[in-house]
């Protein structure tokens, strides 16, 4: 068994500037490039908790709750909430800056899967992660929901062997 990691381990911090390039018609960063950004950054993380080459699996619900303008400073942060056998979850969240203006807005969170691959592209063995705070800890409590829910709604697993989501929605 590999040694436990600490999700701080994973952590990654990435900043980029909106550019013209980078806009739709109305001067807002366009959305796919966006997630282009969340996904470099959210497989970053994967990679420096597992010490392997990492392919996306799945990105969950990203909403975009504030346009980024074009000047604006675009940061996001990444790190690992759980890892499973050759699998892990990332949490991104992303934030906006308009630095003249002094105004900084939180603009989206998601959570990517990751698989963690040999030189061959099988699946490979990673590192538990360890949480160490409250927040993490819940992170890491409930990724396995948001798991079992990926896999039902991939067809890979079973609605009724879903023992987590039927925890969820138990009525006595």
């Amino acid at each position: 068994m590999l040694k436990a990691k600490k999700p701080h381990q994973s952590e990654v911090t990435m900043t980029e500037m909106v550019l013209p390039n980078d806009t739709n018609t109305l001067n807002n960063l366009m959305g796919g490039r966006l997630l282009h950004w969340m996904d470099i950054c959210a497989a970053i993380s994967a990679q420096k908790h597992s010490n392997r080459i990492v392919v996306t699996a799945s990105v969950d619900n990203v909403s975009f709750t504030e346009p980024i303008r074009l000047g604006n400073i675009v940061t996001m942060r990444a790190k690992v909430t759980r890892a499973f056998n050759s699998s892990m979850e990332v949490f991104l969240e992303v934030w906006a800056e308009d630095i003249p203006a002094g105004v900084r807005v939180s603009t989206n969170r998601a959570f990517y899967t990751f698989v963690a691959v040999d030189q061959n592209g099988r699946p490979i063995e990673v590192p538990p992660l360890e949480p160490e705070s409250d927040e993490e800890n819940e992170l890491y409590l409930s990724a396995l929901r948001r798991r079992q829910l990926r896999l039902v709604l991939a067809g890979r697993l079973n609605a009724a062997e879903a023992t987590e989501l039927k925890a969820l929605f138990k009525v006595e």
